[in-house]
């Protein structure tokens, strides 16, 4: 399947999870939170442990075989200035807006109310890293590192 093809998929499925309030999944392993999203032949799962700080995988199958999948890793670096809830409702605000634009990748800078959302990226969704991070004023208060791509046989 051409890589764009597969991200209107990605960002479907990102966006009607963890940015949409998805449906919680069963653990699939001891102590994770996991979102779930299937779409036909499409299966997707955000599978992460912790809260402030966390680290997660998320996961796309395609006829029940693996395909494409992103690691991450998060963390308030400033709890005095940012706190998990608001650091979360930045973070949804934010990708919303950039789902919105059909992308999960490419760069994004947005500002709202906690701070200013700022993702750099480099790559397609076939092979990615990149950071997202939250500014409060001139102070890095959060930040996130992701990496993936296709998995292939």
């Amino acid at each position: 399947m051409p890589i764009d093809d597969l991200t209107p998929i990605i960002v479907a499925a990102k966006a009607a999870t963890y940015v949409g309030g998805g449906t919680s999944a069963p653990p699939s392993r001891p102590g994770s939170h996991d979102l779930g999203w299937s779409q036909g032949p499409w299966r997707y799962l955000d599978s992460y442990f912790g809260g402030t700080d966390f680290i997660g995988q998320e996961t796309l199958w395609h006829d029940g075989e693996p395909v494409w999948a992103m690691n991450y890793y998060g963390y308030i670096q400033r709890p005095d200035l940012i706190d998990g809830q608001r650091a979360g409702a930045t973070i949804k605000a934010a990708l919303t807006a950039m789902y919105g634009e059909g992308r999960f990748l490419g760069g994004f800078d947005w500002t709202g109310p906690h701070g200013r959302y700022i993702d750099t990226s480099t790559g397609d969704a076939a092979h990615f890293h990149g950071r997202e991070m939250i500014r409060v004023g001139d102070t890095e208060a959060y930040s996130l590192d992701y990496f993936g791509g296709l998995i292939r046989p």
